[in-house]
């Protein structure tokens, strides 16, 4: 917990000193973004140097207990460490009530990657089903879904479909999605009615803007080339499509869902810049981790997370061990009943 208190304040020493960037007043936009972060971090800021000072306060009290000879002011210093120590652990409290609730990060928007793994045509099929469930979830609570690239598959479904979801309370309800996501059903292909299993991997990205990453645009090689259907057949004859590489880090985006050239390149740079602020976040988190009350998972695309069983109606949370025998209205966009469960777990 302290490792991420220090990580708060020097964050919020390094926000008052961009606020007082001339370049960074004269940008509004900039300049209300890091007002509102520097906001957000004030009530923890507050409580950790008040208990950074009672710390202090306390080794200088045993300290005059240890040199101290005169009774009374021994009795001064005893009664005087009591309180400090009994505030000690009040601060602490609230201090780790702060953590677990507080989330900076609780109304960004986020970017969903949903890709077909082991099951070749069910995964692929199984692919649409979970963007359907997403999109369910998103819409009874008012969010708003933007497909940002998809791969469709001959046979229905997508090898591959990436989307963005805004509205409040996104990333703190949707970041526990990321992982390996199983099925178990019979497919409709399948006469001798045998359960098949297939698995889809989910990942999970807060949206970035251009303050949270700063990307130089020579470290940025773009390509286009013309847009593919299903099966890799063009479908358009002009060069629409956007490659863009990350030179430093090796990452790939690719955006063929817009008509546009200039829309496409505006959607890969938005699934880049949020791939980037991952990396970022999971390097400090793992400097972190050990601080931790508990650990949902590590988030790895390849770790199963979840299992839906279609025979049983059964979904399983494989995290916390927790199960609902609901399936079919979790896939309507149900799922409130398990994202509360998983927040529950975490505090």
């Amino acid at each position: 917990m302290f490792e991420k208190l220090d990580s708060i304040l020097k964050r919020y020493g390094e926000l008052r000193g961009l606020m007082a960037d001339h370049g960074v007043i004269s940008n509004i936009d900039r300049y209300q973004k890091l007002a509102r972060e520097l906001s957000s971090l004030e009530k923890v800021v507050k409580k950790y140097n008040e208990y950074k000072k009672i710390i202090s306060e306390i080794g200088d009290s045993k300290h005059l207990l240890e040199e101290e000879t005169d009774k009374e002011i021994i009795e001064m210093a005893r009664k005087e460490t009591v309180e400090l120590e009994t505030r000690k652990k009040q601060l602490q409290l609230e201090l780790e009530e702060i953590i677990l609730e507080e989330d900076p990060d609780a109304d960004r928007g986020v970017i969903m990657e949903i890709r077909a793994g082991t099951g070749g045509a069910e995964a692929s099929l199984f692919a649409g089903d979970l963007f359907r469930m997403y999109s369910k979830y998103a819409a009874k609570n008012n969010w708003k879904v933007e497909i940002m690239d998809a791969h469709s598959a001959e046979g229905g479904g997508f090898k591959e479909v990436i989307f963005a979801v805004k509205g409040r309370g996104v990333y703190k309800k949707l970041k526990y999605e990321k992982g390996g996501h199983r099925v178990q059903r019979v497919p409709a292909t399948e006469a001798s009615g045998r359960i098949h299993t297939s698995a889809v991997t989910v990942a999970v990205l807060a949206e970035a803007e251009d303050v949270d990453v700063q990307i130089n645009p020579q470290d940025l090689r773009i390509d286009v080339f013309r847009a593919s259907g299903a099966g890799g057949q063009g479908v358009n004859k002009i060069e629409s499509a956007v490659r863009i590489t990350h030179i430093s880090s090796g990452m790939v985006v690719i955006c063929q869902d817009e008509r546009s050239q200039s829309k496409n390149k505006e959607k890969a740079m938005r699934v880049l810049r949020a791939r980037l602020l991952e990396h970022n976040r999971k390097e400090h988190e793992e400097k972190i981790a050990k601080d931790r009350r508990i650990q949902v998972g590590t988030g790895d695309r390849s770790e199963k997370i979840r299992t839906y069983n279609f025979p049983d109606c059964r979904v399983t949370d494989h995290r916390i061990g927790f199960t609902i025998y609901d399936l079919p209205n979790v896939m309507e966009g149900e799922m409130d009943k398990i994202i509360d469960a998983l927040i529950q777990a975490e505090k």
